[in-house]
């Protein structure tokens, strides 16, 4: 250990040299620092993935923080059991049943966020080298939380009808995998659902080659068109830890998700959560239950999907209208991201801070990868900006395009 600086006349530890090995890998996430820009009221940004902050159910809330303070209060300001609160856990059985998802409460785990339950599996699956395989691209939390623990990772590219299972086989030829880590439906940040056949064929390939699958599905209710594709924990319950959560529905703020996994893996996760945070707020959880029970959510998602629609079809019109020839991208079928494909030659990281000067703000591409990738790639959230300022800030951006597109 090296003696360096002081404060207040005290020698120091140089703290470089106590971080653990793995936090080597750490890394901030450019969308946290993006969302910074988001605070400028000049600004239009497409970059966060956040719901639409004035469909928020405020008053709802306030009423449920009531009624549970005022009925059961002493429990809910409690201690809790790390599994979750008990009756939150049936509504997310019944829930889950209805697409066909196994599961009673056993298999079920409440946790803060998904982005908890991502944690708890590199936590409890990965040993440092573990080879992780994701899509290309794929969510820029996932890459974080799973690197923290000294994954190394694969990547399989992505089409319009999702991961590309014929060059999925050749990579598990190649070389072991713990894991894959997939997203079906609505994927962030590329926006395609993968189909049906090419479900069957992972779960045939992961099961082939004795892989799980852990599924991550926050955007699977924000279906706008389209028929409901089977989660791939119903085509394969014993190898499919399947994740879920109330933020893309209910609230980020609540920081509510859920694992649905074998019994067996529920009590190896609950005993790595119990290290972490004992359980999660059981006040919290009374809250969204009494809100979910009462059917306010169900309508509420209801609600948001026709907005977050005509969102959507507001961004594909102005980019029809705005962006120069040249630029491609997929028409999501829900969810809250679309994945833009720009010429070869343009860096997306360059084209940001073009953006910037027009005051527009997206999320290069390159970010979505845990190995080289997408450099002329952009995602864009249409989901909390207004139809008015979508098209104003596509505007911007397609300014922005025609500069950096013309210098080829």
């Amino acid at each position: 250990m090296t003696a360096t600086s002081t404060f207040d006349g005290q020698v120091t530890t140089n703290w470089d040299e106590r971080f653990a090995e793995r936090t080597q890998g750490m890394m901030s996430s450019i969308i946290r620092e993006l969302l910074k820009l988001a605070l400028q009221p000049d600004i239009i940004s497409f970059a966060g993935g956040m719901p639409a902050s004035e469909l928020f159910l405020i008053r709802e809330f306030g009423e449920a923080c009531q009624y549970v303070l005022t009925h059961d209060g002493a429990r809910a300001l409690q201690y809790g059991t790390t599994e979750g609160y008990p009756p939150l856990r049936q509504y997310l059985v019944e829930k889950v049943q209805k697409y066909g998802v196994p599961a009673e409460q056993e298999n079920i785990l409440i946790t803060n966020g998904s982005q908890q339950a991502l944690d708890l599996i590199g936590k409890m699956f990965i040993n440092p080298g573990d080879i992780i395989l994701t899509e290309g691209p794929t969510y820029l939390g996932a890459i974080q939380s799973l690197r923290a623990y000294q994954a190394r990772f694969v990547t399989v590219p992505l089409d319009e009808d999702g991961i590309q299972t014929d060059k999925l086989e050749e990579v598990l030829e190649r070389q072991p995998v713990k894991f894959m880590y997939v997203l079906p439906n609505f994927h962030n940040p590329a926006g395609v659902t993968m189909t049906l056949e090419r479900r069957l064929k992972l779960v045939e390939l992961a099961a082939q080659y004795g892989v799980f699958i852990v599924e991550d599905d926050p955007y699977g209710e924000l279906r706008f068109e389209g028929q409901d594709i089977a989660p791939l924990v119903v085509l394969h319950k014993e190898n499919v830890l399947y994740l879920s959560t109330f933020s893309k529905t209910l609230s980020p703020g609540i920081r509510l998700g859920w694992i649905v996994a074998p019994s067996k893996i529920i009590a190896k996760l609950v005993q790595a959560k119990q290290g972490s945070d004992l359980h999660t707020s059981t006040f919290i959880q009374m809250v969204a239950h009494d809100i979910c029970r009462r059917g306010i959510l169900r309508n509420h998602v209801k609600t948001i999907r026709e907005v977050y629609r005509e969102r959507r079809d507001a961004m594909l019109a102005a980019m029809e209208k705005h962006f120069p020839p040249g630029i491609t991208w997929i028409r999501p079928q829900g969810g809250l991201f679309l994945w833009v494909q720009l010429p070869e030659h343009v860096d997306a990281s360059e084209l940001l801070d073009v953006a910037l000067q027009e005051k527009v703000a997206f999320v290069p591409g390159r970010a979505f990868y845990p190995d080289e990738g997408g450099k002329n790639t952009m995602r864009l959230t249409f989901a909390s900006a207004t139809p008015e300022k979508i098209e104003e800030g596509i505007e911007r951006l397609g300014r922005a395009l025609e500069g950096v597109t013309s210098n080829e």
